[in-house]
C-alpha cells in the first residue's frame, strides 16, 4: 500500500486542554480536536529514497477519543487506530480539507488500512 520500509514517525498522546493549545498555536483555531499531524515532507513524492526518513508526528486526543468511541460505536482502542490511521495519512501526503475529491479519496485510503489491520488482529 505504501513503500515506507525506513520510515518512522512520532506518536503523542495529548488531552483536551493541551490540545486545544497546539491547535491554536499551529492552526489559530481556539478548540480542542482530536488529532493533528505534523508531517515534515508535503508530499509523498519528496520522500528521500536514499536513506531512513522521519515522516513527522502524530498528536492524538485521549479526551476526544474516548468521547468519540461512544459516539461512534467504537472501543476506546479502535479509536485511537482509527485516529492513529487519519493522522498517518496526513503525514504521506492526504488532505481531505482541500476538497471534496480528496476527502474521498482519504476516507478510502482509511477504510482501506483499518480492513488491513483488522485483517492482521
Amino acid at each position: 500500500m505504501f513503500d515506507l520500509q525506513n520510515a518512522e514517525f512520532g506518536v503523542a498522546l495529548m488531552n483536551d486542554r493541551r490540545m486545544k493549545h497546539l491547535n491554536e498555536r499551529f492552526r489559530h483555531i481556539a478548540r480542542t480536536t482530536d488529532v493533528l499531524s505534523f508531517p515534515v515532507y508535503d508530499t509523498i513524492e519528496e520522500f528521500p529514497s536514499d536513506r531512513e526518513i522521519l515522516l513527522g508526528d502524530i498528536v492524538i486526543n485521549l479526551h476526544a477519543a474516548n468521547r468519540q468511541a461512544a459516539a461512534y460505536g467504537n472501543t476506546f482502542n479502535e479509536e485511537v487506530r482509527r485516529l492513529l490511521i487519519h493522522g498517518f495519512l496526513h503525514l504521506v501526503g492526504f488532505d481531505h480539507e482541500r476538497n471534496a475529491y480528496q476527502r474521498r479519496k482519504m476516507e478510502k485510503k482509511e477504510r482501506d488500512l483499518q480492513h488491513a489491520l483488522e485483517a492482521v488482529d
